[in-house]
């Protein structure tokens, strides 16, 4: 079977400069974009039912943007006025400086680790034990920076205050496609949501990261390509070397 028309469980690259663009020029492939997951909030109902005051706490911890959003979001549908004294630690500079949006950065005492690197933010953190800490997460959490905070001088409280689930594809969408790309477990899962009678048959599936390959492969999916690799760090520069070595076969065959 040849490959005419992949798509990439993503969001499509902004502005005209992607690799992506450059595969589908350069093989003649056409490739779609189309997030298989999307997130959204807690509601105000659902985070009381975990029973969580806010105010308790005298430091949030983030790891993502999103939970930033969903954080400041959530308090303004309950009326919370977050106190001038309440610190903030973020996994990296990127996920402290999107702070700027909700809150006057210099005037709050923000921390985060200079390098983004786990054990450095677990480091920071252990410098301000003394803090009641507040985590905001998803529903389904990063179990590796659980069992680092877990290992940690800290004492902190998990919020659940957003999750992912299965973005789906509306009836004008024809999914026909001769290859499927997935970036996380979920986007596989999503996929029988949206197509619950889904047979692979000759669809070639490729994957990026070891949770999405286990995910494939405990789906009964068939996975052809599987990154990042030490050939292939990339999943652009997988799917160029997999396209090349495919059209090659192709040719050798007289296809």
């Amino acid at each position: 079977m040849k490959i005419r028309k992949i798509l990439v469980s993503q969001p499509q690259p902004q502005g005209e400069k992607s690799p992506y663009f450059d595969i589908s020029e350069k093989y003649n492939v056409k490739i779609d974009f189309h997030q298989f997951i999307k997130v959204e909030p807690l509601s105000a109902k659902e985070f009381r039912a975990q029973r969580i005051a806010i105010l308790d706490y005298s430091a949030i911890i983030f790891n993502a943007k999103q939970g930033i959003d969903h954080f400041f979001h959530l308090c303004e549908e309950m009326r919370i006025t977050i106190p001038e004294t309440m610190k903030y630690f973020c996994i990296s500079e990127s996920v402290a400086v999107y702070l700027q949006h909700y809150i006057h950065y210099r005037k709050r005492k923000v921390f985060y680790g200079t390098t983004g690197k786990l054990p450095e933010f677990i480091t920071v953190l252990n410098k301000h034990a003394a803090e009641k800490f507040l985590f905001v997460t998803p529903e389904v959490l990063n179990e590796e920076i659980i069992t680092a905070l877990d290992g940690s001088k800290i004492t902190y409280t998990k919020a659940v205050m957003y999750r992912t689930v299965a973005n789906p594809f509306t009836p004008k969408e024809d999914f026909n496609y001769d290859m499927i790309l997935f970036f996380s477990p979920i986007g596989v899962q999503s996929l029988f949501k949206n197509f619950p009678d889904f047979v692979q048959g000759e669809i070639q599936i490729g994957c990026f990261g070891s949770t999405t390959a286990a995910a494939v492969r405990d789906a009964d999916l068939r996975l052809d390509l599987e990154a990042p690799s030490t050939q292939y760090p990339s999943m652009t520069m997988a799917l160029d070397g997999f396209l090349k070595d495919h059209f090659k076969k192709l040719k050798a065959n007289g296809k």
